[in-house]
C-alpha cells in the first residue's frame, strides 16, 4: 500500500458551529468544506491546515455510532486519515494481511472523496480512515 500523506485528523464535537468558531479564533483555521452527511448521520467540516487538514464531525442523530462514541468518550480525537493512490488496492492488501476492515469497499465521504475505515483493533487502538488521493 502506498500512503502518500497524512490527509487529516478528525475530532468529534457536540456542536459543530461552536467548534468551527473556536478553531477559527484559536488557530486561524477556516472552513474549506461543510456538508450534511445523512448516510453517516453526521455534519462535518474540513478546515485547511497547511498540507493537511482538521475535520470536525458532529452527530445529527442521537442514536448514531458517532453519537454513542461522543457520549462514551467525550469530544476529542476521533480518527486519523491517510491518503492513498488506490483505495481498492489498499483495502485488498490490508484484508490479505488480516486487518479488520469496517469498510471492505470504498464509499463516498466528505467532499466526494472515496474513503474507507480500518477498525481500531487493526490500527493500534486508533480508528484509521483511508482517503483516495485528491485535495482536501
Amino acid at each position: 500500500m502506498n500512503i502518500t500523506s497524512l490527509h487529516h485528523v478528525a475530532y468529534v464535537v457536540p456542536d459543530l458551529d461552536a467548534a468551527i468558531e473556536a478553531y477559527g479564533a484559536r488557530f486561524g483555521l477556516t472552513v474549506d468544506i461543510r456538508e450534511l452527511m445523512p448516510q453517516q448521520q453526521v455534519e462535518a467540516a474540513m478546515l485547511g491546515a497547511g498540507v493537511g487538514a482538521i475535520e470536525l464531525i458532529a452527530p445529527t442523530d442521537p442514536e448514531s455510532g458517532t453519537a454513542r462514541y461522543l457520549e462514551s468518550r467525550g469530544e476529542g480525537l476521533h480518527h486519523i486519515a491517510f491518503e492513498v493512490d488506490d483505495l481498492e488496492a489498499a483495502l485488498a492488501e490490508l484484508k490479505a494481511q488480516g486487518a479488520e476492515l469496517i469498510d471492505e469497499l470504498p464509499r463516498v465521504g466528505l467532499g466526494g472523496h472515496l474513503i474507507a475505515f480500518v477498525h481500531p483493533r487493526s490500527g493500534f487502538g486508533a480508528l484509521t480512515e483511508l482517503v483516495q488521493g485528491g485535495a482536501h
